[in-house]
């Protein structure tokens, strides 16, 4: 589909996730190059949340394998804190540590898994939180704080790892929607600095403008992946079609 001429950052093929006797991802295959903003929508259901959530090792794959660099993640060897520090994630529960500080939250990770010192982690903390406008709330818990702001905090903790790609798992549905332009502002600049995301989304006019590549799911597969302009004007698929127009009616 892209000509490019470097290799996929990530790289999943034939990927395969039951969840008891029920098929969720179904021979999936999907590449992933640095600088691409990959939006992935779908149905509830469709496996959207189960296809990210295998490639940070959250869920273990079935079947299938997920290359990182050319290495297979699900070998031996990977150290799996290490590698979801450069394969960071944004949960749709912000997923903060609620004993800590907008701080701790931010430095924790950064002293434990890279061994940053504290003031590194400090430093690299406070830039992150400055970039998501929470620089005067470092001293607040996860409680004192708005659901916006929780989310712009997880932000800035996956950030502080300074990641190679940002995972996105439907980052803005679990707030109240004057709050969801805060957190998808935050998003428009990390794709204008060309950070590498995939992400999980219910906003359509937000993945139409920023996305490099839209995949639409259905039923644990990948029906239809293709530039935003053809995805939304004019998909291929009927199933896509049939997605879009209730999305576009409401």
């Amino acid at each position: 589909m892209n000509d490019h001429p470097n290799s996929p950052v990530i790289e999943v093929s034939h990927l395969v996730k039951y969840f008891g006797k029920v098929e969720v991802l179904k021979d999936i295959d999907f590449k992933t190059y640095l600088g691409d903003v990959i939006c992935v929508i779908g149905s509830s259901g469709s496996g959207k949340s189960t296809l990210l959530r295998c490639m940070n090792l959250l869920e273990i794959p079935t079947g299938g394998t997920i290359l990182f660099h050319g290495s297979d993640i699900m070998g031996r060897n990977t150290r799996i804190a290490k590698y979801r520090a450069k394969v960071g994630m944004v949960f749709q529960q912000f997923n903060l540590f609620n004993n800590m500080t907008v701080l701790q939250n931010c430095m924790t990770g950064q002293m434990k898994v890279l061994k940053r010192s504290k003031e590194e982690a400090r430093d690299t903390a406070m830039k992150f939180l400055t970039k998501v406008g929470m620089e005067t709330f470092i001293e607040a818990k996860p409680h004192q704080i708005s659901g916006g702001q929780k989310q712009r905090v997880a932000i800035a903790r996956a950030l502080s790892m300074e990641p190679e790609v940002l995972l996105f798992d439907e980052p803005t549905s679990a707030l109240d929607p004057e709050m969801v332009g805060e957190v998808l502002e935050v998003m428009r600049d990390l794709v204008r600095e060309g950070l590498t995301m995939i992400i999980v989304t219910h906003e359509m006019a937000f993945a139409r403008d920023v996305a490099t590549r839209v995949v639409f799911m259905d039923k644990g597969v990948i029906e239809e992946e293709d530039t935003p302009e053809v995805i939304f004007n004019h998909p291929k698929n009927v199933r896509t079609r049939e997605f879009l127009a209730r999305f576009i009616q409401k």
